[in-house]
């Protein structure tokens, strides 16, 4: 089965200038044009497609992405080149993840602080206490009188 750009931007999420997009910059070799010039894609392409969209939402540069395929399209020899770019593409996922997990620790710790029953106290308290800081260091007050 074949399917238009427009089937596939409707399947993928992706628009359809996206698509164009991704095919001037090298990222669709795989996909035929008909008699006509217009692109039509397979199912092979759309798993492709798949990939080329996981990598990109991971934060994978074009060039890079450009480079997977370009391996992909040249064969089974390249295997070796294509593990090498996912595992340290992978490794840089795991990095970014325990960096979100830690800046989201810091979230809910707060949003438990502004839960509390006595979140008010909490906050007063914190409130004087940088407040205290900033003066016993002779620095200017840049926190407002509370009415």
């Amino acid at each position: 089965m074949t399917y238009t750009i427009k089937a596939v931007a409707e399947k993928t999420h992706l628009s359809i200038y996206t698509l164009r997009f991704y095919d001037k910059q090298g990222l669709l070799p795989f996909v035929s044009r008909n008699h006509a010039g217009y692109r039509e894609f397979t199912d092979a392409d759309l798993q492709l497609l798949h990939t080329i969209t996981c990598l990109k939402n991971t934060g994978m540069k074009i060039a890079d992405i450009r480079h997977y395929i370009d391996a992909v399209m040249a064969g089974p020899s390249t295997i070796p080149a294509r593990q090498a770019l996912l595992s340290a593409h992978r490794e840089a996922i795991l990095a970014a993840q325990q960096k979100i997990m830690a800046n989201l620790k810091e979230i809910d710790f707060k949003l438990n602080i502004y839960n509390a029953p006595n979140a008010q106290q909490v906050i007063t308290a914190e409130r004087r206490y940088a407040k205290a800081e900033k003066i016993a260091n002779g620095l200017p007050d840049p926190y407002p009188a509370l009415t």
